[in-house]
């Protein structure tokens, strides 16, 4: 396992961060995505500690909060030192009825965070991510939202999640402006099924030192190769939950292309899903949840797989983005090919 920095600051992560969204279940949604109870979970973080990840991301809305807590107990119940572990969370989504039981306003997010920490049994929280864009919340309220749980102590860095390029640029040139706490990292969706944050979300990020933390890496499952087409007899969670969408044609002869090159390296196919991730510019952790020991142990071998550039070659071009505006007129005016 290697560390890199999240986004333009000092904390070193693990590549890989376990992400916690299978834990407890709940009811609805929930449900579908994973139902682990705290001596699976226990389990999982312990596999996930033993393998070298130090960063583990949960949120408030994850199982209306059943997921931080059975986190915060599993950290707990291994005996893990406090500052051994890197704890993300997110804040955003409804928590309880009434116009103000969601959203990125002051008002919300001070509470959500408060919450946050008493489910986790932790007097801070490490990286505290807005969970979506408040459309009805000015970027300035939001920004200095994050910094009152900054120098209130609550919160070491912040985050984003979900959000737009032009969103990002807006909100750091705030914190620049500001002197509040800068963004340190946007979590988006992003896989080789789902390459849409090239197009303006990454480059932001990277113009504006952010590290990018990727959710989903394996669309939902199903670049785990389990999946073709409409197949509606698979088992997993894309049976239960078709969630992120994709174009399945598309993404069938990416998994041709990952099947090849994971049999010559004698991987597996979501090994090269993960290992691609990692070898992306501007990534500083790849997201990975699991129902079983057995699927985080694959996916922690992911760190050892090293792909060449043949190999990056050929997932490049079965993967490719179509040409969109204004992209292609950036390539044809300064004569770039990337």
């Amino acid at each position: 396992m290697q560390y890199r920095p999240l986004g333009r600051s000092g904390l070193q992560v693990s590549e890989l961060c376990l992400g916690t969204m299978t834990f407890h279940g709940g009811t609805g949604m929930w449900k579908n995505i994973g139902q682990l109870g705290q001596s699976d979970a226990d389990e999982i973080v312990k596999t996930a500690f033993d393998g070298g990840i130090n960063f583990f991301d949960t949120a408030n809305v994850y199982s209306e909060g059943g997921s931080e807590e059975i986190l915060g107990q599993s950290l707990k119940n291994l005996g893990l030192n406090r500052h051994e572990v890197v704890i993300a969370s997110k804040g955003f989504g409804r928590m309880h009825e009434g116009p103000n039981g969601r959203g990125a306003s002051r008002y919300h997010i001070i509470d959500a965070c408060k919450a946050s920490l008493k489910r986790l049994g932790v007097d801070h929280i490490d990286l505290y991510q807005l969970h979506g864009f408040d459309f009805d919340t000015p970027i300035d309220e939001q920004m200095e939202a994050l910094d009152i749980l900054v120098k209130h102590g609550h919160v070491r860095y912040v985050g984003v999640s979900n959000w737009a390029g032009w969103q990002l640029a807006k909100a750091q040139g705030h914190a620049e402006r500001r002197g509040t706490a800068p963004i340190r990292t946007i979590q988006s969706y992003y896989s080789l099924a789902g390459r849409d944050v090239e197009r303006e979300v990454l480059p932001a990020a990277k113009a504006e030192g952010v590290g990018m933390l990727c959710w989903s890496p394996l669309a939902g499952g199903y670049l785990s190769g389990k999946y073709t087409g409409n197949d509606s007899e698979a088992e997993g969670r894309r049976a239960e939950f078709d969630f992120p969408p994709i174009d399945k044609d598309k993404a069938d002869g990416i998994v041709g292309v990952m099947q090849d090159i994971a049999s010559a390296k004698g991987a597996s196919v979501p090994q090269i899903a993960l290992a691609w991730l990692l070898s992306r510019d501007g990534v500083s952790s790849v997201i990975v949840g699991a129902k079983k020991v057995s699927q985080l142990q694959d996916n922690l071998g992911a760190a050892d797989v090293e792909l060449s550039e043949d190999d990056l070659t050929k997932l490049d071009e079965a993967s490719a983005l179509p040409s969109a505006y204004p992209q292609w007129m950036f390539q044809t005016q300064s004569n770039r090919t990337e």
